[in-house]
């Protein structure tokens, strides 16, 4: 999941029209769709004009989440003109809405999103800017007076999450930093 200035979290995006019918693909961007995505959930929309949106069905078809919505006036969209307007719209929860995570090492993106990254001696290297979820999950850090930097968030390499601090320590192997 991705954040928003709003503290508002991003769980998906709307993609292209699905069918004749009004139903949306969907790129998700949470953990745990069904329950996100569940009918009758309600969800923000970035942009705001868009929203709030209801789902009121959710299927999956080829790996692909294909949901029907409802306008924030309370009607269905039952066509693919309709929905085409909503393409590209970012589909969020508020930050409060989500649950506590169960695993101790684990965390939102939003929240690694702001931390200093340092390096085991404590020197700052940079600033955690985005979280990409990729083959395995990477931290984005800008540096001042460097490239930005990619990061694997793996404990070998990401051995200190210090929210309530303000930081994360990054223990590179060798190289990394010049990648």
């Amino acid at each position: 999941m991705s954040t928003t200035p709003d503290d508002t979290v991003v769980v998906g995006r709307i993609g292209r029209p699905h069918g004749v019918r009004g139903q949306v693909t969907v790129e998700v961007r949470t953990d745990d769709p069904d329950l996100r995505f569940a009918p009758g959930s309600v969800l923000l929309t970035d942009p705001a004009a868009r929203g709030p949106l209801t789902v009121v069905a959710k299927r999956w078809h080829s790996g692909t989440l294909l949901l029907q919505l409802s306008a924030p006036s309370g009607e269905t969209y039952v066509n693919r003109e309709d929905v085409d307007a909503l393409r590209n719209t970012l589909l969020l929860v508020p930050v409060a809405d989500l649950p506590e995570l169960e695993e101790p090492d684990s965390f939102y993106d939003h929240q690694l999103v702001g931390l200093a990254a340092q390096l085991p001696d404590g020197s700052v290297i940079g600033e955690v800017t985005a979280v990409r979820h990729e083959a395995q999950d990477l931290l984005v850090v800008r540096r001042p007076d460097a490239a930005e930097a990619l990061i694997p968030f793996v404990s070998a390499i990401v051995p200190t999450v210090d929210v309530a601090g303000g930081f994360l320590v990054v223990d590179p192997p060798e190289g990394l930093l010049e990648l």
